[in-house]
């Protein structure tokens, strides 16, 4: 039995569930509504558009000019003609207010630029790129909160003539270095997700990453330490214009309406009701909107994880080799001796490999044998602190050993790509299939809005994907398991790369959608020419996909052969141990063969053959020394001193339609 006899009859499409995904105005409704069921917010946020208006809106609305000057009315309250009293020299509280505020909020919105652009921009670069230039950002961020702030207004004032700008510049950027350190660590805490490792296998650049990926999970802690900062802002500002060092008399502040409130405390106390309360709720006001904000944004991104994980729980739980014909010879990936070591561990080592077009090739063996390391060498994208090398790795006939990060960049998602294990968890959570395609489309084939969504439309309908365009405006969460992997397959054919490399693509679906993923493979093979590089331990797949298979046992590829070849003689004592394992190889109340023991861990890995532990042809010699893989025979590449010997199938099944 292959996975090809449980394939649905042609032209038989089976059924796929998918919820309608709400429109962006039914969101906006749900955000609104959320915001308005936060009293607190909504009144805060009101306050602050009404403010905000009111200021800028000054030279129209106020009832006088703020420097007009009515003696009689001296030292009035609340009246008809003044409606919140006016000062000691008769000048109008409210229009002195409503251009104040405008004082006021320019110098609040300097301070949280400065603050909002240093703190997030640098908190993101150290974050991200981690090393040297972490080191850097948070050396200088120690310096600068080192830094006594008051003292430092004081000298630039000083320096630069009472000019309030530039204080409050200053203020923005010594208080940036609080907010780096926020934006750093939840930096950190997203950097290494799957969906944005994704996004950088995909082919986007780091600052496209960042921007997209990566800040819209910062944004949160950024809100509210923004919101911070507004208050505090508006309080330094008040503060300096009270001593004196800000704007000067006559021109209106809030800080200058309190000190004038100041001097005539016994006189006309009333002067300090509209002059602090304005400042008091305005700072309150910016810290309530904040902590909504926050919260918004928080329940939105918390909506979309939990639906997330949800389906990575419920994914988690839920053979015939192709004649290729015509298939062009010309040599895409070419690989000699790759190592992948860790400090002086080698987790995989003596690995060669070509790739040639229109070619499948699987890569097989236990866990922890290294095939996803070989393909992440592939990709070079190895996790921190592992290194590569190769005697030669030419991708394309490029050498892609002396490309720079910047031009490897361009070859991921062009030259190749990849199809995650899981490829649920590869989608970012917080935007549809549709804008995060079209993200891609535009970054790889420079076109626009209009021509991305064309050719999203035309991949998801090229992976058969039904109804596109519902699946376009969906989220992650709202696809099956089988669905989404088509959305992956579909997201690395945007750069149209000669070569897929997917990893373990069907482990976490049913055999029915499993095999017609793999069709959908063959057919990318037979009507695109893209070759396919499939890391799996299933036979089945291998058999049923794949043109040549390695086999890979502790880090080491131990033998390589045509799919006929590895099934009918199969020369390691490995492969043919995991082929009698095979249960679609057994017969009826037949017991499969276990292979005793476990794959060696990298650090328990000795000189000579690492099978031998394993192995029923073991001899003395099997320890020492390296063992070089060498042809045979039969046609297979065999890493072994002592194969087996040619003769009879091991898997009856597979062979009747090798």
């Amino acid at each position: 039995m292959t996975l090809r006899h449980v394939l649905p009859p042609s032209g038989h499409t089976l059924p796929q569930q998918i919820s309608n995904p709400e429109p962006a105005a039914a969101v906006r409704r749900r955000l609104v509504g959320r915001l308005i069921r936060r009293p607190a917010g909504a009144v805060a946020l009101t306050w602050i558009v009404v403010i905000v208006a009111a200021a800028a809106l000054a030279p129209w609305i106020s009832p006088y000019d703020p420097l007009a000057q009515d003696l009689p009315a001296s030292y009035t309250g609340p009246s008809a003609a003044h409606w919140l009293g006016a000062d000691q020299l008769g000048r109008d509280i409210l229009s002195r207010a409503l251009w104040g505020a405008r004082v006021s909020l320019v110098a609040v919105a300097q301070a949280l630029v400065v603050f909002l652009v240093v703190g997030v921009s640098a908190g993101l670069l150290g974050g991200y790129r981690g090393g040297w230039v972490d080191r850097v950002v948070m050396r200088v961020c120690d310096v600068l909160m080192a830094i006594p702030v008051v003292i430092t207004l004081f000298i630039v004032l000083a320096i630069f003539s009472r000019n309030q700008s530039a204080a409050m510049i200053t203020f923005g950027f010594l208080a940036s270095a609080g907010l780096i350190r926020v934006v750093r660590a939840a930096t950190l805490a997203v950097r290494d997700d799957d969906y944005v490792q994704a996004a950088v296998i995909a082919g986007l650049t780091p600052a496209q990453v960042v921007r997209r990926h990566v800040f819209p999970r910062v944004a949160p802690p950024v809100l509210i330490q923004a919101a911070l900062l507004a208050s505090s802002a508006l309080l330094v500002e008040s503060g300096l214009a009270f001593l004196g060092l800000g704007v000067q008399p006559p021109e209106a502040s809030w800080g200058g309406l309190v000190s004038d409130a100041s001097t005539a405390i016994n006189t006309q106390p009333w002067l300090l009701v509209p002059s602090g309360l304005v400042i008091v709720v305005t700072a309150l006001a910016f810290g309530v909107v904040g902590d909504t904000a926050r919260d918004l944004v928080a329940d939105r991104s918390e909506l979309a994880a939990r639906s997330w994980r949800q389906l990575i729980t419920r994914v988690r739980r839920s053979a015939n080799p192709v004649e290729t014909k015509d298939v062009d010879t010309q040599l895409l990936v070419h690989v000699r001796g790759l190592e992948v070591a860790a400090g002086d561990n080698r987790l995989v080592h003596g690995v060669d490999l070509d790739v040639r077009a229109g070619e499948i090739i699987g890569l097989v063996g236990e866990s922890g044998c290294g095939k996803t390391m070989t393909i992440s060498a592939l990709l070079r994208l190895l996790p921190p602190g592992v290194t590569m090398s190769a005697a030669g790795y030419l991708l394309e006939g490029d050498d892609a050993l002396g490309l720079d990060e910047r031009a490897m960049a361009t070859r991921r998602g062009r030259a190749i790509g990849f199809v995650p294990q899981e490829p649920v968890a590869g989608l970012d959570p917080a935007f549809t299939v549709g804008s995060q395609l079209s993200e891609l489309v535009r970054h790889h084939r420079g076109v626009g809005r209009s021509e991305a969504a064309r050719v999203v439309r035309e991949l998801l309908a090229a992976v058969r994907l039904p109804e596109p365009d519902r699946v376009a405006r969906a989220h992650p969460h709202e696809l099956s398991g089988g669905m989404a992997q088509r959305v992956a397959i579909a997201r690395a054919l945007i750069g149209e790369p000669r070569l897929l490399v997917a990893d373990e693509p069907t482990t976490a679906l049913d055999v029915t959608v499993q095999a017609e993923i793999l069709e959908l493979l063959r057919t990318l093979r037979d009507e695109r020419g893209v070759s396919v590089v499939i890391v799996t331990h299933d036979w089945g797949v291998v058999a049923d996909v794949c043109d040549r298979a390695v086999v890979m046992y502790a880090g080491e590829s131990v033998e390589e052969g045509t799919i006929g070849q590895l099934f009918r003689h199969p020369r390691h004592p490995y492969t043919r141990a995991l082929l009698e394992a095979n249960p679609f190889g057994a017969k009826f109340r037949s017991r499969l063969r276990a292979i005793p023991g476990t794959v060696p861990s990298f650090v328990d890995r000795a000189g000579g053959c690492t099978f031998a532990d394993r192995c029923p042809r073991r001899t003395d010699d099997c320890d020492v020394g390296p063992i070089l893989l060498e042809p045979t025979a039969a046609g297979n590449v065999v890493r072994c001193l002592h194969p087996e010997p040619v003769r009879g199938n091991v898997a009856d099944s597979e062979a009747s339609h090798v």
